[in-house]
């Protein structure tokens, strides 16, 4: 059978992927500015915690075949349809894990190269825990939609002493079809957050 996404590239069109009503997804425009961030190797061992529909999940297992994902998700439900997810892309090098970070991250497997946090209502505490996971030249990506989350993801950026920080807010728009017209309409905005871990 034909692989789904038989490309080298990044940027899997949102409607291959299983979603379920209410879960927000990941839009391909976005992911492939994650999966830019995180400066991912072929045998990278990444953690996506908050993995929410696993996009991002399957766009990082296609770039690392000989690396690891570890979704975490809080939801049954949601992290089934990770798991569905990686099965319609024909992935064996991802595990999906039901829990809540930060209390998690003491059973994930150890040292991951680069983790990616997806939001959450405790983001700071997060990204507290995860950075005491990353190994020295680990990478930290964490997105947000809000102003509030994105001061104090950057305050505990600035604690942590995270190196070669970038924040991005891009302004994406999508050329779509109503009726007999074609308009663009706009991305809902995130910030992108990432550094590293130099010592």
């Amino acid at each position: 059978m034909a692989p789904l996404w038989p490309y080298a590239t990044p940027g899997i069109p949102d409607h291959l992927f299983e979603q379920l009503p209410g879960i927000p997804i990941s839009k391909r425009e976005v992911r492939l500015l994650i999966v830019g961030a995180l400066r991912l190797k072929p045998a990278a061992q990444l953690w996506d915690l908050g993995a929410g529909t696993g996009t991002v999940v399957v766009e990082a297992a296609l770039l690392c075949p000989h690396g690891k994902v570890v979704a975490v998700e809080r939801d049954p439900d949601v992290a089934n349809l990770i798991r569905q997810n990686c099965d319609r892309f024909q992935l064996a090098n991802v595990e999906v894990v039901e829990g809540v970070a930060p209390d998690c991250l003491d059973a994930l497997p150890p040292q991951p190269d680069c983790v990616i946090i997806e939001g959450g209502k405790s983001i700071r505490a997060v990204v507290e825990a995860a950075w005491q996971h990353l190994p020295t030249g680990g990478r930290l990506v964490v997105t947000t939609g809000t102003l509030e989350t994105l001061y104090s993801i950057s305050e505990a950026f600035a604690n942590l002493c995270v190196r070669n920080v970038e924040i991005v807010q891009p302004a994406i728009n999508r050329l779509e079809t109503r009726g007999q017209q074609q308009v663009f309409k706009a991305i809902d905005p995130i910030f992108l957050l990432s550094g590293e871990k130099l010592e």
